[in-house]
């Protein structure tokens, strides 16, 4: 049966990203995918996805080299965080209370076993439209902008990890995630384990980090509408010099249809149609892929390339 906590977390909120090539990577956000800026502190610019219902979906900060900095969930109530509050504080990997950022509240801050940082908080402020980008229908956010990509939500987050296994049992304990598929190798291993808070079939994954480093980023996705939009995607990054590492094609592992570009800073980006698959089995079974089965390649044949298991950031 389904743990009733297990809705605990609403969603992904926002995830920080550092960039040694700062003004590149705002104009990447901001221009090629359509993203507004909402705030600007010190180092850092904050961006929203055009149907972001809070104020910000990335925060971009400058710093010497690529990476992520804090993740953020926002819970599904104020006892919803108390309680993965106390489960986190068990665990031994709370970092204490601050002040939220840019329209969120009291926020509590935590990392993973591989020291990825990473926060929760509750209260949050909608963002509210200006007449610039005022909806023609009320049941969206913002305008649709209607140029570049149209990045419409931030869809999930994968980090490389030291121990797949260690990193995906703590954050299914501390923030009650469920795990929807994972590749199991010829050891016995996880090389990589997809889990969701929601309906939706993935919100974080954490892949094998082959260099050990700990602490890395393999991407972060957000979500267009279409499958053409992902396609017009292509050519965009073709036109503006955006190097395209794979795709676009459908990945074999929750069918998502993909594209993975480097954003100019470094970051490796992905455009994923994650809408293939809505798990309405509360008792949903874990799918399970063999060492075997990966090496056939994603859904229609096309091989994994090399890249995508060596490069993160930030780079070793």
């Amino acid at each position: 049966m389904t743990d009733s906590t297990a809705f605990d977390v609403a969603h992904l909120a926002n995830v920080e990203l550092f960039t040694p090539d700062f003004e590149g990577s705002l104009w990447f956000f901001r221009d090629l995918l359509a993203m507004r800026v909402v705030a600007e502190h010190g180092d850092s610019v904050y961006l929203r996805t055009w149907d972001d219902y809070e104020l910000y979906t990335i925060k971009l900060t400058r710093r010497e080299a690529a990476g992520v900095g804090r993740t953020s969930f926002r819970a599904a109530s104020q006892e919803a965080l108390l309680r993965r509050v106390a489960a986190i504080e068990e665990m031994g990997l709370g970092d204490g209370w601050v002040d939220g950022e840019v329209g969120t509240g009291p926020t509590f801050r935590f990392h993973d076993p591989d020291g990825h940082e990473m926060a929760i908080y509750y209260e949050t402020e909608r963002y509210v439209a200006s007449d610039e980008d005022h909806p023609a229908l009320k049941n969206q956010a913002s305008r649709f902008p209607g140029r570049g990509v149209n990045a419409r939500r931030i869809d999930h987050i994968n980090y490389l990890a030291k121990d797949v296994e260690a990193n995906g049992e703590f954050l299914a304990k501390a923030l009650g995630m469920r795990e929807s598929e994972r590749i199991r190798l010829d050891n016995g291993r996880f090389a990589a384990w997809w889990f969701h808070f929601s309906l939706k079939s993935y919100d974080v994954v954490y892949s094998d980090d082959w260099t050990k480093h700990g602490n890395r980023l393999h991407h972060i996705a957000f979500a267009p509408d279409t499958r053409e939009d992902i396609l017009k995607a292509a050519d965009i990054f073709l036109e503006n010099g955006i190097h395209i590492e794979s795709g676009p094609h459908k990945h074999a592992i929750n069918q998502t249809f993909f594209l993975y570009v480097w954003e100019p800073g470094g970051n490796r980006i992905e455009f994923a149609n994650a809408g293939a698959r809505l798990l309405l089995d509360p008792d949903q079974p874990v799918v399970e892929w063999s060492e075997a089965e990966r090496r056939k390649g994603q859904a229609w044949g096309m091989k994994t390339i090399e890249t995508f298991h060596t490069h993160g950031t930030p780079v070793v």
